[in-house]
């Protein structure tokens, strides 16, 4: 039985993912800090759940403590490791980047470094849209411009892009980084505009909506984002021997087993109709309060998933509404309404 070590494994994806991993048959070994960024109840019920599969263990810690976190692996010896634990947020980031500085880039190096020691098969390691920054060219390809971030916490992940690479290349270390696109679903954060909305919506209060509604995203559901992720542990990168590997693939680099792949639903949807899938599953209307555009945030995400459908043979598939509905069952039947 294969063994995956899963950093945030009580976070929105960790949990679907420890999930997903567990009913094909691998062992889970979860590492979560438990921070109070948002109600903490909520993680410790996603724990309590995966708790009931034998296969599952967890340790709390927080992944600036190495020595925790080298402890845990050391004992483990997981296979793979997937990361994807880290300071979440990226309008938080403006009030305490101290937090992702340590999370996200001292973390993800004390994770890197267990890595590096064990030699594991596979280094998955969570990016996001995100750095796609200022970038207007869409859909976006993992070949694009994406140094131009616009908040501390895209900067965090772009960081953690070079990171990855050089440590591939340093140590023969197969790792891919794996880009995520808006998502969403059940069991999701608090700080997340599906969750603000349907709350909203639910109890008769205004919702905010920026730059007056005029945004689009490419709205991921969290379970085709983790069968992305899924597919992807067996599909670890190779140092290219040809131009032609190369070229196959072309966000694999040359010099290192090392790849940077979209995980989005190859689609772009206005935030309007988001909204209104969002007033239908609730059944009624949501009282809006338009807003300019938010510091940092941009107008449009849109991914070009063709790597991902080249590597696993799949692409997120679930509609907008469908995804919304399920979500919202999920919020009624957490909060009892």
């Amino acid at each position: 039985m294969k063994k995956i070590l899963v950093t945030g494994s009580a976070g929105f994806i960790g949990f679907h993912l420890s999930k997903l991993l567990l009913e094909e048959g691998f062992a889970v070994v979860g590492y979560d800090a438990m921070t109070d960024y948002y109600d903490v109840r909520i993680k410790e019920r996603r724990h309590q759940m995966l708790l009931q599969n034998q296969h599952f263990r967890c340790k709390v810690g927080m992944l600036e403590d190495f020595d925790t976190l080298r402890e845990l692996a050391l004992k483990e010896q997981p296979n793979a490791i997937v990361h994807l634990a880290a300071q979440a947020g990226v309008r938080y980031s403006l009030e305490n980047p101290r937090a992702y500085m340590e999370a996200n880039v001292t973390g993800t190096f004390n994770v890197m470094e267990v890595a590096r020691e064990l030699a594991v098969e596979h280094l998955l390691m969570a990016s996001t849209s995100s750095v796609y920054g200022a970038n207007d060219a869409m859909p976006f390809q993992e070949q694009h411009k994406s140094d131009t971030p616009m908040t501390l916490y895209a900067a965090t992940k772009k960081a953690n892009e070079a990171m990855g690479h050089s440590y591939a290349h340093l140590w023969n270390l197969p790792t891919t980084m794996f880009r995520f696109f808006t998502v969403y679903g059940p069991w999701g954060r608090p700080d997340m505009a599906l969750f603000k909305f349907t709350k909203g919506i639910l109890e008769g209060t205004p919702i905010n909506i920026y730059n007056n509604g005029d945004m689009y995203r490419d709205f991921t559901f969290v379970t085709d984002l983790v069968r992305g992720i899924r597919l992807l542990i067996d599909a670890a990168p190779a140092r290219p021997d040809t131009p032609e590997d190369i070229a196959e693939y072309d966000s694999l680099s040359p010099a290192a087993p090392y790849r940077v792949v979209n995980i989005g639903n190859n689609d772009k949807v206005r935030l309007m109709d988001f909204v209104e899938a969002i007033e239908s599953a609730c059944g009624r209307k949501a009282i809006k309060n338009f807003m300019p555009m938010q510091k940092g945030d941009v107008p449009a995400t849109w991914a070009d998933a063709t790597l991902l459908k080249k590597l696993t043979g799949y692409v997120p598939k679930t509609d907008v509404r469908e995804g919304v509905s399920q979500f919202v069952d999920w919020y009624r039947d957490y909060y009892k309404i």
